[in-house]
């Protein structure tokens, strides 16, 4: 068929080796600079120019000015969606990168995926919610129950305010490395904010990867476990 979406288009741009690298760290969900890009890539920065002009035209990234420095980052949620699920369907089909290293390990465990929690942790918190009865599927949708809202309030987040924004509250999230899903969203978001707020993990600078603190694993653990028995959240006061 010639008719519909031009998939193609957005392959090609992808599909490049040196602009994978580019998406690729801008998953960390920051804004980053041309020159860091470059080194991301491992191009020249002539180079790397060339490659982000095409990924901006294309859609897939957009740029920020702060001052006299340009920044560029992800588009949108969407873009990164659609990474995380392609980097899901080349570890299915054994298309691994061939330099593992300790950060493997780490990555796998908990790491940001454009703004919200993914990894083991990042799928584990999906399951505890839906599980207890917290989220549940709306058609093809994500939503959040009426014991759902309670839960995110008594975990210190203001559902309400969420539930007014533009973005959608709910997103399924398809985790690369656990092949399953994890919380995207304006709730996605908030979760991993407000598990740095409370202490139970912090970003790692330069990397994707969120380290949890063993008292943090501990109450991550038990204010999401894998099972039905509804607990109150385990958060400490600010």
């Amino acid at each position: 068929m010639k008719d519909g979406p031009d998939i193609a288009r957005i392959a090609a741009l992808i599909g490049d080796p040196a602009r994978a690298n580019i998406l690729t760290a801008l998953m960390s969900g920051r804004a980053l600079t041309a020159t860091e890009l470059a080194a991301e890539a491992g191009v020249t920065p002539q180079t790397a120019s060339s490659h982000l002009a095409r990924l901006r035209d294309g859609g897939l990234i957009a740029e920020a000015k702060q001052g006299r420095h340009k920044y560029l980052r992800l588009a949108s949620p969407d873009v990164a969606q659609v990474l995380e699920a392609l980097m899901g369907l080349a570890a299915g089909q054994g298309q691994l990168r061939t330099r593992p290293g300790p950060k493997d390990p780490e990555l796998r465990q908990a790491r940001v995926c454009y703004n919200h929690l993914a990894g083991d942790r990042g799928t584990q918190m999906y399951d505890s919610l839906v599980t207890r009865g917290f989220l549940r599927a709306e058609g093809e949708a994500l939503g959040l129950t009426e014991a759902g809202a309670a839960f995110v309030e008594a975990f210190g987040i203001d559902h309400a305010a969420l539930a007014r924004g533009r973005s959608a509250l709910c997103r399924p999230c398809l985790d690369w490395s656990e092949r399953r899903s994890h919380l995207a969203g304006s709730l996605g978001r908030a979760m991993l904010q407000r598990i740095g707020e409370i202490g139970w993990a912090r970003r790692i600078e330069g990397t994707r990867i969120v380290r949890f603190s063993p008292q943090g694993l501990r109450d991550f653990d038990a204010t999401f476990p894998s099972t039905s028995v509804q607990i109150a959240p385990q958060v400490r006061p600010d």
